[in-house]
């Protein structure tokens, strides 16, 4: 049984847009979060792995500056990712100072996988959307993104990855 509203309390306040961005952004992060934990592996990783299938044979180096990170920061990234079976490192025939990024077969299945993954995610964030709105959605979200300077396709959120 609910409380009647007192007639001194404050009214509800109208939330904001960047309110909603904010609390629709955290609800569809932990979401997502919920759906790749079936396959072993954390948001992050399915960033990273999915800028390496973009570019197979990418530096570490060019990963960590399209990500805005120190590059002994996607070392310690692209550790985690070997040590789960998913990426690999090869020495580069052209500079043999540099390694390469591969998806390992693993890598390429979970990649598989997440398309499906993210295609359900996309269709329960977005439900009660028709194709218009979502279109109309993704434009304007795409111009606020781009006003802010954030990189396409790249979370801003690997700055602020634990060490």
């Amino acid at each position: 049984m609910s409380k009647p509203a007192r007639p001194d309390a404050p009214a509800a306040r109208p939330r904001g847009t960047a309110f909603l961005l904010s609390q629709i952004g955290a609800h569809a992060a932990q979401r997502f979060a919920e759906r790749v934990s079936a396959l072993g592996v954390v948001p992050s990783d399915v960033g990273l792995l999915r800028l390496i299938s973009a570019d197979p044979g990418r530096s570490q180096q060019s990963l960590a500056k399209e990500l805005g990170v120190v590059p002994s920061r996607v070392v310690t990234l692209i550790d985690a990712l070997e040590r789960k079976g998913l990426v690999e490192r090869r020495r580069s025939p052209r500079d043999r100072r540099h390694h390469e990024l591969h998806l390992t077969a693993e890598g390429a299945r979970v990649m598989s996988e997440m398309l499906s993954l993210g295609s359900a995610h996309e269709d329960e964030v977005c439900a009660p959307l028709d194709e218009d709105q979502r279109a109309q959605l993704t434009a304007l979200l795409e111009t606020l993104a781009a006003h802010h300077g954030l990189a396409p396709g790249v979370h801003p959120g690997y700055r602020a990855l634990p060490r």
